[in-house]
């Protein structure tokens, strides 16, 4: 299972092709911290792929080995498109699931796009919802993998100021 090679910037409002198989190469980057220094951002690739309409057991093994070649990388970034996605059962959660743990297992993530209702009311229900971050477009997805995570962020704050109980000590 091949798929159509895309180059987008993070900022761009779609993704398009007709293709249900996209690798989204980004190219490097520098950008000013607030102290003036400077931080490189790694080159990264998402993959987005399109959920069928239904998984069976037979269905999602052959839907994951086809993800197979997009996992086996260094932190692989992964986009499941659910928007055909019309029944969400054992079979697509256990698939969900698999490629969450082997993304995860290469320090990467799985984001869920499109997911209807009925099916995001399910993952609700079976707690399935809080491993996973949503959104409503593929292009939203996507571009949530190059964006600072907020604690990262903080984080590098952190040494900038004093630790407000630090004053009370001294």
């Amino acid at each position: 299972m091949g798929g159509a090679a895309l180059n987008v910037n993070p900022g761009q409002d779609g993704i398009y092709g007709d293709s249900t198989w996209f690798r989204i190469e980004t190219e490097r980057c520098t950008s000013t911290n607030k102290d003036g220094t400077y931080m490189r951002l790694r080159a990264s690739a998402v993959t987005v792929k399109q959920l069928p309409e239904k998984l069976n057991f037979r269905e999602g093994r052959t839907f994951f080995k086809g993800l197979e070649g997009s996992m086996n990388v260094d932190r692989p970034s992964i986009v499941l498109d659910c928007s055909k996605l019309r029944q969400m059962d054992g079979s697509a959660m256990h698939l969900l699931l698999c490629c969450l743990e082997e993304a995860m297992k290469r320090n990467g993530d799985v984001r869920l796009a499109g997911v209807p209702a009925e099916a995001r009311a399910i993952l609700e229900r079976t707690g399935a919802k809080r491993l996973f971050k949503i959104f409503d477009t593929n292009a939203d997805a996507v571009n949530s993998f190059y964006q600072r995570p907020v604690h990262a962020a903080w984080h590098a704050n952190v040494g900038a100021r004093p630790h407000p109980t630090s004053e009370i000590a001294a």
